[in-house]
């Protein structure tokens, strides 16, 4: 079964002054992902990576197309079904990290917990979590104590929190150094969903 299923996805944005034409950021996009697969998607600044994984993670339903995630028809769920889809089925890594600053790195990871019906053993997960990415020392740190590094891992372990079966990670190495950037590329390839079950 696959993952993911895109057929002919295309978004349309406003445009930017009055009497121009709408921005066409994605044309007919089709996409398969299977169950397993570890895929990139690159391309220039602006050219709708965000866009893309926003769709696929529900955060966006404004398109045309077919869009089917872990067979989910995307367009045909409620508001709920979609909540809970993304509450237990998929993590979300996003571009600035989206840490709450007054929280510690464990309390971002708990985030998650305290939506829907709640994540089993939550706080044992978040702490195999953030030991999974190498930050069972951080726990009580504040995201203003990290580096940039630590505070994306964090963003990873909260993506983890519920052990979803799709990850989504939007420029997961955009703010990072290059050897940090590289760690945290290893690190997707090493998760082995089948263990966290």
């Amino acid at each position: 079964m696959s993952a993911i299923e895109l057929r002919g996805i295309t978004k349309r944005y406003p445009p930017r002054e009055p009497g121009l034409p709408q921005l066409e950021l994605l044309r007919g996009v089709d996409l398969t992902v299977h169950r397993g697969e570890f895929v990139a998607v690159e391309g220039q600044s602006g050219s709708g990576k965000s866009t893309l994984l926003h769709l696929l993670g529900g955060l966006d339903r404004d398109f045309d197309g077919a869009a089917r995630v872990l067979g989910c028809d995307l367009r045909a769920v409620t508001d709920a079904e979609l909540a809970a889809l993304r509450h237990t089925q998929i993590g979300f890594v996003f571009q600035s990290f989206n840490l709450l600053p007054a929280l510690t790195a464990l309390e971002n990871v708990l985030l998650p917990d305290f939506f829907g019906d709640g994540v089993p053993d939550a706080e044992r997960r978040a702490r195999e979590a953030l030991d999974r990415v190498g930050l069972s020392d951080k726990a009580g740190a504040r995201p203003a104590a990290l580096s940039g590094g630590e505070r994306q891992r964090v963003a990873i372990a909260r993506a983890l929190l519920a052990r979803p079966p799709l990850l989504l990670a939007d420029e997961p190495t955009g703010n990072l150094d290059a050897s940090t950037g590289e760690g945290v590329i290893d690190l997707f390839r090493q998760l082995h969903w089948a263990r966290w079950r």
